[in-house]
């Protein structure tokens, strides 16, 4: 069976891993090596205070991790996840394989890259400016009953943020 890439996001104990940050983000790719998967990319997410407390624990250290691992596999390397006490939380997605790529060049690209485009003030002027020209094709024209395209009644503008 081919293996399917995976996007697997852990919340780590913060204690654990400010004490021994190898060991413990080792553990997350010695499992999945174990269970016949490869990484493709493993990194720290950020650390944050948590929602809600998780196991008695206010903090954690969010881990990102891309592999590749047969399917038939994941349970297993689920349930040896959830026995780990150094594992909070865990959650995996399927990758589609045409952002496979993209979504790994980007995690390679590391918190600095990210911290940098939260940061740039033309990113959300970008975005709303897209979303108006998004709205007016949209816009533009409605099909009347009998097919052919008449102009929309739009009595005021749409407010911008």
């Amino acid at each position: 069976m081919a293996a399917n890439v995976y996007e697997g996001m852990f919340i780590l104990d913060s204690n654990r891993y400010s004490r021994d940050p190898e060991k413990v983000s080792g553990q997350v790719a010695k499992v999945i090596q174990e269970s016949g998967g490869e990484i493709l990319v493993t990194r720290l997410w950020e650390e944050r205070r948590l929602a809600y407390p998780i196991k008695g624990h206010r903090k954690g250290t969010y881990w990102l991790t891309y592999f590749r691992l047969p399917g038939e596999r994941l349970s297993e390397m689920r349930q040896k996840f959830r026995l780990s006490d150094t594992i909070l939380r865990m959650l995996f997605l399927k990758v589609n394989p045409k952002i496979v790529d993209t979504l790994v060049a980007h995690a390679l690209a590391g918190p600095a890259a990210m911290a940098a485009e939260r940061r740039s003030e033309e990113a959300p002027k970008a975005a709303v400016a897209l979303a108006d020209v998004a709205v007016e094709e949209l816009l533009v024209e409605e099909p009347a009953a009998d097919g052919a395209a008449e102009p929309l009644d739009v009595e005021e503008p749409l407010d911008k943020p």
